[in-house]
């Protein structure tokens, strides 16, 4: 009798245990759903412009993650915890060219290209503009400086500095954009002092004589602080456009890496420092095949000490030279400050700059007109991202247009780039961090046929398809 009592006890204790254990599951249970509940699988948004202009950074249907997809090639991991270079900004030149084209159109109509340029809604959100000290070769004036002499004369205390040229038809357009994006930022760059500081007098060719060093630097302080006066901040200047390249044909002026380290160092530096100007200085400004220019600089700790960072253009040389650079100099940042990409192929060369530590991505010349003016020389122009039918006044935003506003449009300033696999097989890809949190992976298919794209994140994934010849950004917000 003790023992039936005893297996009764026994299998009343075990069928306890076994209920508490279905109560722990179902408890466990609820409370994965309220967690799916409380954080749903996040959507993906989706945009796409293509070269057949079929899509014009077109809204797709919405994607939804589903378990990781790593089995499914091409795949692409996005990895929040790798994270690289910070965006200062996107966005192309209000050199003197565009100004002009702009300035021929009535007051209203400028002021919607403009808006569809820099405003971060309404527009494609360009954020950082380059804008010129004096003309560049892109003028529709004849090539000016600040402080231009009679030839043989001199002016070494400035006396003759004006920027009244500018408010004909360049500081009005600035002025605007500024309006319309308060939060907008411009870098600037001069293609030639003044030319009398020049050993040949001339604003062509030619190189910057020494003895002008200091004067040259109170001219580069003096321009900064008269658009301050004119409401304009401008973030950072480069010492010369293009310093390896002096054509007598063309406004410029050559430097050696030497001379330009030793003009930040001993005066460029010294002068922004005693005028308490916030204006950073970006070294060097020109292609990816000499990153031994801007080594010299930076190897120098009392030039480099003023130094924020080096500038570069991309028609000779590999963007891996920027990256290569920054190994050896990490505190030091890079920027990418001209040249213009075409067609989807250009979306991918974008990508590349960005994937090498680049902060910023500017275009060169924004508006021609439909003969490629106005434009001095000696450079051709291709056909800009928007070009002006002179005769008309009609505007054609081109595909590059919808290209530079699927990267401008959702990566924002401050955005962090994260890890994003780049081998062989998967589509040119970026990906960022949003200040606000949000994700966002530009991806680009240069091919001629369609383009399967996995994307893998945190064990979960979605595909897409991308067309031929076609970018697309996705977003989601964790």
């Amino acid at each position: 009798m003790q023992s039936v009592i005893g297996h009764a006890h026994a299998f009343t204790v075990l069928s306890r245990r076994s209920h508490s254990r279905q109560v722990i599951a179902c408890l466990a249970l609820a409370l994965a759903m309220l967690a799916r509940a409380a954080n749903p699988q996040p959507a993906v948004e989706w945009w796409s412009s293509s070269e057949d202009l079929k899509h014009k950074l077109t809204p797709q249907p919405a994607l939804k993650f589903a378990p990781d997809l790593s089995a499914t090639p091409p795949r692409v991991r996005v990895d929040e915890a790798a994270s690289c270079q910070s965006i200062l900004g996107l966005g192309s030149s209000f050199e003197h060219s565009t100004c002009h084209n702009l300035n021929l159109l009535p007051p209203d109509r400028r002021e919607q290209v403009i808006e569809s340029l820099v405003h971060p809604t309404k527009g494609i959100g360009m954020s950082l503009m380059r804008i010129c000290i004096g003309t560049p070769d892109f003028t529709a004036s004849p090539w000016y400086t600040y402080d231009d002499m009679p030839p043989g004369q001199k002016d070494p205390e400035l006396k003759r500095f004006s920027i009244a040229k500018d408010r004909e038809y360049v500081l009005p357009v600035l002025k605007a954009a500024c309006r319309i994006n308060p939060e907008l930022k411009f870098f600037a760059s001069p293609w030639s002092p003044p030319a009398w500081m020049k050993t040949n007098d001339r604003i062509g060719g030619g190189r910057i004589n020494p003895e002008h060093f200091r004067p040259f630097a109170e001219y580069l302080a003096r321009f900064v602080e008269a658009y301050r006066e004119e409401g304009i901040a401008v973030h950072a200047i480069t010492i010369q456009n293009e310093p390896e390249y002096a054509p007598e044909t063309y406004p410029t002026c050559r430097w050696s890496a030497a001379e330009q380290r030793d003009f930040i160092r001993d005066h460029l530096g010294p002068v922004f420092q005693a005028r308490k100007l916030s204006t950073l200085i970006w070294c060097f400004d020109h292609n990816f095949n000499n990153p031994g220019f801007p080594a010299t600089i930076l190897r120098d700790s009392q030039a480099a000490q003023y130094v924020d960072g080096t500038a570069f253009h991309h028609y000779e040389g590999r963007p891996a030279a920027m990256m290569k650079l920054q190994e050896d100099f990490p505190a030091k940042h890079l920027y990418f400050t001209e040249g213009s990409t075409f067609g989807a192929a250009g979306a991918a060369r974008i990508i590349s700059f960005l994937r090498n530590g680049s902060r910023s991505y500017n275009a060169w010349v924004t508006v021609i007109d439909h003969r490629g003016k106005p434009n001095p020389g000696p450079h051709s122009c291709s056909p800009t991202c928007i070009v002006l039918n002179r005769d008309s006044l009609e505007l054609n935003y081109r595909f590059d247009y919808f290209i530079y506003g699927q990267f401008m449009k959702f990566i924002r300033p401050g955005a962090v780039r994260i890890a994003s696999t780049d081998e062989d097989g998967v589509p040119a890809n970026v990906a960022f961090r949003n200040m606000d949190g949000s994700l966002v992976l530009v991806a680009a298919n240069s091919g001629i046929s369609p383009q399967d794209l996995a994307v893998s994140w945190k064990g979960r994934g979605f595909s897409a398809t991308l067309a031929p010849k076609s970018v697309s950004t996705f977003r989601w917000s964790p």
